[in-house]
């Protein structure tokens, strides 16, 4: 075999590895969508996956960290995220998919700004769902 062959062979599989090594999404219920409000504890604008921490009050009012699993920082800013998009302290509300397991989180679908502003899915912003009165007429 020719040294450029297994060159090529060797950077091909050095290339490949990190993709298969990359996790899926079927943790999460992709047939459901909940909604909660919190306070946001903390946003991680990092790779491979951006996340947000908020603090939402149980049934009893005592607040409990949830974690919502983004998209890799490319794909949300395609979608509209920016690192300064939220913060320590912010009201948001966000749509996401459920843990299959019941833990506190999910996959983030949109987000809502105690302003309004609309920040939304980055899990697809090719395929977005309509944004609050997005076709309807005024």
């Amino acid at each position: 075999m020719k040294l450029g062959t297994i060159l090529l062979l060797a950077t091909t599989a050095g290339i490949a590895t990190p993709a298969l090594a990359h996790h899926s999404f079927a943790m999460f219920d992709r047939n459901k969508n909940v909604t909660v409000n919190g306070v946001v504890k903390e946003y991680e604008w990092s790779n491979p996956h951006v996340w947000i921490h908020l603090m939402v009050p149980d049934e009893g009012g005592t607040p409990r960290e949830w974690s919502f699993e983004m998209q890799a920082i490319a794909q949300d800013y395609a979608a509209g995220w920016r690192s300064d998009s939220v913060k320590p302290g912010d009201k948001i509300r966000i749509e996401f998919h459920p843990l299959k397991d019941g833990s506190r989180g999910g996959q983030l679908m949109n987000a809502t700004l105690a302003d309004g502003k609309y920040l939304g899915p980055p899990a697809a912003p090719n395929r977005a769902a309509p944004r609050p009165n997005e076709g309807k007429a005024s």
